[in-house]
């Protein structure tokens, strides 16, 4: 396919493609600009919109920006453009978080990150995160196979917890969830971003039900019910009893493998949309420094935990608002 010409329209498509990328609390901390000398496409951090409380280095922040840069790398390819990335290319502004250069020859292919993943565009709209009940069906070992390669091909590594490990991340799950409830601020922050309106947050319709067997912890926004406030009304169901979790990591710890982590997980996620898998992800444990360290307990392999996917068969999960392409879009140069 002949690259088009960047045109508005293109340019927004682009835009939107990125928007859709999951992100902590559907906070979409980013904002792009073009630069169109270099047709290249920024990808900046929103401070105004990081998490104080649960993510105070940024690293939640990193990877849901590294989402959106692997959906901007599919969709460049989608309009036959050659996405050439670079993670943190500017010390001197720690807010760019990475560039994705539109190369149009193969004179400009070195340093591509990308092999092809075209198929995957129409997928971005129809990924959405689904908190419901999964079945009892397991996922197959060559779908496993799929996402552990599409992890592998992002500088990360993917693996399915087996049932002790899985018990121990759960386990840590429960005890960050129970530290959350107890912790006035962070229950605030969270609150805040549960919004009936608005181009941000999670409508209380897509919160999921509750585990009515109290094994699955899965992450309760509202906290208990305050004097004359609403609490939790979610209704409570009955959940997989052996769910499936797979364990995103990366070698080391620093900002580039956040974002890498975040496109290794928008990879997975895509692929498992394409293959009728849902997802949910337990965050809640790497929000606290200690659970996170302790998450790689059970599992001899070295590295450093990004992740928890929950994976199986269910429902689809409802859409979550996105702001605009006009509000996202830096026209500055």
């Amino acid at each position: 396919m002949q690259p088009a010409i960047l045109d508005a329209a293109i340019l927004e498509k682009l835009i939107s493609a990125a928007v859709a990328a999951p992100s902590i609390h559907n906070t979409q901390p980013w904002r792009y600009r073009l630069n169109p000398d270099t047709v290249t496409l920024e990808v900046r951090a929103a401070p105004e919109r990081a998490l104080r409380y649960a993510d105070p280095m940024g690293r939640a922040l990193s990877v849901s920006a590294g989402a959106a840069v692997f959906n901007l790398r599919v969709a460049v390819a989608h309009f036959g453009w050659d996405p050439v990335v670079q993670l943190l290319p500017y010390r001197s502004q720690p807010d760019l978080l990475a560039t994705v250069r539109l190369a149009a020859s193969p004179a400009d292919r070195a340093g591509r990150h990308d092999d092809g993943h075209d198929d995957l565009y129409d997928v971005i709209w129809r990924r959405h995160s689904s908190r419901s009940p999964y079945s009892a069906r397991r996922l197959p070992a060559r779908v496993l196979g799929d996402l552990t390669e599409a992890a592998r091909a992002n500088g990360a590594t993917l693996w399915l917890a087996d049932p002790e490990e899985t018990a121990w991340l759960l386990r840590l799950t429960a005890e960050a969830e129970r530290r959350i409830s107890g912790d006035p601020r962070r229950l605030a922050e969270s609150r805040t971003w549960i919004r009936d309106t608005g181009p941000y947050g999670i409508p209380p319709t897509a919160l999921g039900s509750r585990d009515a067997t109290g094994r699955l912890p899965m992450r309760d926004y509202l906290g208990p019910r305050p004097v004359g406030r609403r609490g939790d009304d979610r209704p409570a169901a009955p959940f997989e009893p052996h769910p499936a979790i797979a364990v995103l990591a990366t070698d080391q710890d620093r900002r580039t493998d956040w974002l890498r982590a975040g496109q290794a997980l928008e990879h997975v996620l895509l692929l498992a949309t394409s293959h009728a898998v849902r997802a949910s992800l337990l965050h809640q444990a790497l929000e606290w420094s200690d659970l996170r360290w302790s998450l790689s307990d059970a599992h001899p392999a070295p590295g450093y935990v990004q992740m928890l996917i929950r994976l199986g068969y269910g429902p689809v999960g409802p859409a979550t608002p996105r702001n605009g392409v006009a509000e996202t879009l830096d026209g500055r140069r």
